[in-house]
């Protein structure tokens, strides 16, 4: 897809982080938008930043269907189509497999998951029966990649938003659709996922365990050295342009998931991660 002047994006955690800067890139690139997070006041901002483009924005919680349908539908019913959509909304939740709660699991699944689910069923089909070149860009994570100590609830979701993905890429190439799919595995980013608390909803408890502060002290340390959500924005545009499937937003990854295969074909257990700004136990920051 080389033109996005005059085309209609959709971002959903449009409220800060990579998805502000998607929108924003997007602005710049002459697209309409259409903006979507669960954070009214963090949509406006993002909508007062993307200058003279077009802008809707939806107070939407990816993680319900109806609402994600309903989304679809003012997209399409104000914007009349749909050429990009950034199924991008996403939480983290650290600790051990064991000490997490189901409320847990299900809200990283609800939201990280599922919101990729809905926003295909909701606006792949649409896209598909206009009939023009489009692309969907999930935001996975190189957590989608590389499972680690301390993140497994987090890395069981991403792990599926890529095997999401991936099935959407072939479906559609099997059935000789025009669209395109990035999954977008970033490593450390310096967002505000690590204060995903905030929009945790209110009727789900939240008691901190020894464990899960362990793991908010390491995506801590490696946000801070994360790069630029404007970054990750540039090598997105990038990846349209390009039809590129899977997009890593720090180029060392490519040597680790080669090693990691190999070390799987062995039968042998991936080593320990390292902590830092590159490492996947703080990566895939929406």
């Amino acid at each position: 897809m080389r033109e996005l002047s005059g085309k209609v994006a959709v971002v959903t955690g449009a409220a800060s982080g990579i998805g502000r800067a998607l929108a924003t890139r997007f602005a710049a690139e002459g697209m309409s938008l259409m903006l979507a997070d669960v954070d009214p006041g963090g949509l406006a901002e993002t909508a007062a930043l993307a200058g003279d483009a077009k802008v809707l924005t939806q107070v939407t919680d990816v993680s319900d269907a109806a609402a994600v349908r309903h989304l679809a539908n003012r997209t399409f019913g104000e914007l009349g189509a749909v050429h990009v959509l950034c199924n991008n909304a996403g939480v983290f939740q650290g600790g051990h497999l064991w000490t997490r709660s189901e409320e847990d699991f299900s809200w990283l699944l609800g939201v990280n998951l599922w919101g990729v689910l809905h926003g295909i069923r909701a606006f792949v089909p649409r896209m598909i029966e206009q009939d023009t070149e489009g692309h969907i860009v999930n935001t996975v994570s190189v957590a989608g990649l590389f499972a680690a100590p301390w993140f497994g609830t987090y890395s069981v979701s991403k792990y599926a938003a890529l095997a999401a993905s991936q099935s959407l890429a072939q479906d559609l190439a099997v059935t000789g659709s025009k669209l395109r799919v990035t999954a977008l595995c970033p490593g450390g980013v310096k967002t505000r996922i690590n204060d995903s608390a905030r929009v945790r909803p209110p009727d789900l408890s939240n008691l901190r365990s020894s464990d899960e502060t362990e793991s908010q002290e390491i995506i801590d340390h490696v946000l801070e050295g994360g790069i630029e959500p404007s970054q990750v924005a540039d090598l997105v545009v990038e990846a349209i342009h390009e039809e590129r499937f899977l997009l890593l937003t720090h180029p060392e990854y490519a040597d680790r998931l080669r090693r990691q295969t190999e070390t799987l074909l062995s039968g042998r257990l991936p080593p320990l991660p390292t902590i830092d700004a590159a490492d996947p136990a703080g990566s895939g920051r929406e």
